[in-house]
């Protein structure tokens, strides 16, 4: 059964390349092929072939499928070389190089605000004037902080990863 399903995989049409490719690694490791041997019929790297054999050992067909791949790594912020590199099952130096190759700088982070509020501009420019040029004999006092509150969601989405171009996200 599982056999028919591989061999539908490699044959049908809507099957993504990567899916099918998977399939026919694991077709041709069933009929006793080396890893050397599958990497040359099929033109994956050997360690994709490994990859793909132990990953349909251990989960059969489900463990073939993509499976949709977080922003960041659990308990972090952002992506290291090591961390891609472990998710991913590729060495350090190969994340590297492609992220080299495609100006990405995914462990770097700016910040930025965008207001919405079409006078913000005036806003901004009579508070910072108060702060500057407080009215004589008056205390200007800042109440705007609350310690007591966490921010849990940022007040705009995350600009997207670009070439060239550090993540992108609210500075709140």
């Amino acid at each position: 059964m599982e056999r028919q399903e591989l061999e539908f995989l490699v044959r049908a049409r809507k099957t993504g390349q990567a899916l099918a490719r998977r399939a026919w690694i694991v077709l041709a490791a069933a009929d006793g092929e080396e890893n050397k041997t599958i990497r040359d019929l099929t033109g994956a790297y050997i360690n994709t072939v490994g990859k793909w054999r132990r990953q349909f050992a251990i989960d059969r067909l489900d463990g073939l499928y993509d499976e949709p791949r977080p922003e960041t790594p659990r308990d972090a912020m952002h992506w290291s070389l090591r961390s891609m590199a472990r998710a991913v099952g590729y060495a350090p130096s190969t994340i590297h190089r492609i992220w080299k190759v495609f100006g990405l700088q995914p462990h770097r982070t700016e910040t930025f605000k965008l207001s919405s509020d079409p006078v913000f501009v005036e806003k901004v420019r009579d508070i910072v004037g108060l702060y500057m040029a407080p009215p004589e004999h008056a205390r200007v006092l800042c109440v705007d902080e609350k310690s007591q509150i966490q921010a849990l969601d940022r007040s705009q989405p995350m600009l997207p990863i670009r070439r060239g171009k550090v993540v992108r996200r609210t500075h709140d």
